[in-house]
């Protein structure tokens, strides 16, 4: 294992886990994935990484950890995407990270947060948060169930800025702002969404009841990444299932049409 792989998360005996303050910088360049005939670009569920500690059962879009694959190393400023299922009780113990910015959306049950800016909340699917590392930030996560598992996407962005003061931000997002459209959650600062990250990068999320739709349109000089969180959706023709994406990096119409109740992000990125 080289270097850059070995300070990105650790394993000790014990099962906890250790991510370092500064992972590898990721490669900014086009996907190596299959095409689908719309000229959209497909990760797919089944070809990404695995981890199962007992607790943890984590499928990751991009390189991270033990899982690394050279063809898979980031999507512009967009690091990582961890699937993640949290046994009840347990999670992450407190971990240093720097210069990322970090958004975790549950999808099922809740997630206790807390970091050495003093902050903390406890945050469900009716909300969003984000956590800029910046110079240097440690933090815990858990599960505070006694009885029910969590579900939730990690995502990290790299920053713009490097050395920023750290902070730590949630919003409320219901469902009803979600459904059957695409509501922003994330944006740089000014762009108005729920939570301000150091990037120019903006993360859209949805909920669509069977048969309802969601467009997007990608701008020339933008580039985007579609994630089906659980569901199943019809993009430009190609159907993806739950742990499925689409990317671009060409100026097209994205036309969404749910299969039946679907949870999406999808991310606009420079």
């Amino acid at each position: 294992m080289n270097e850059s792989r070995r300070n990105m998360l650790s394993l000790t005996a014990a099962g906890l886990i250790h991510v370092a303050a500064t992972p590898p910088i990721s490669i900014a360049g086009e996907l190596h994935h299959e095409t689908t005939d719309a000229g959209l670009l497909m990760r797919q569920a089944a070809e990404r990484g695995h981890t199962d500690i007992g607790w943890l059962k984590s499928f990751h879009s991009f390189s991270f950890g033990g899982y690394y694959d050279q063809r898979h190393m980031g999507f512009r400023s967009l690091r990582v995407i961890n699937d993640d299922k949290i046994a009840a009780g347990r999670g992450f113990p407190t971990h240093p990270h720097r210069d990322m910015e970090i958004i975790s959306y549950v999808l099922e049950g809740s997630l206790q947060h807390k970091d050495s800016t003093g902050k903390g909340a406890i945050i469900t699917p009716d909300d969003i948060q984000m956590m800029s590392a910046g110079t240097g930030i440690m933090h815990s996560e858990y599960n505070p169930s006694k009885t029910e598992s969590n579900h939730f996407l990690q995502i990290w962005i790299e920053p713009s800025l490097r050395g920023v003061q750290p902070r730590y931000t949630d919003n409320k997002v219901t469902i009803d702002q979600k459904q059957n459209g695409w509501k922003r959650i994330a944006g740089p600062d000014g762009s108005k969404a729920s939570v301000s990250i150091h990037q120019d990068a903006t993360i859209y999320a949805t909920n669509l009841q069977e048969g309802q739709s969601a467009d997007f349109v990608v701008e020339r000089g933008r580039h985007a990444w579609l994630q089906v969180a659980r569901g199943e959706l019809v993009v430009n023709g190609t159907t993806l299932r739950s742990g499925d994406a689409v990317a671009t990096s060409r100026a097209t119409d994205l036309h969404v049409v749910a299969n039946t109740t679907t949870d999406a992000l999808l991310f606009d990125l420079a």
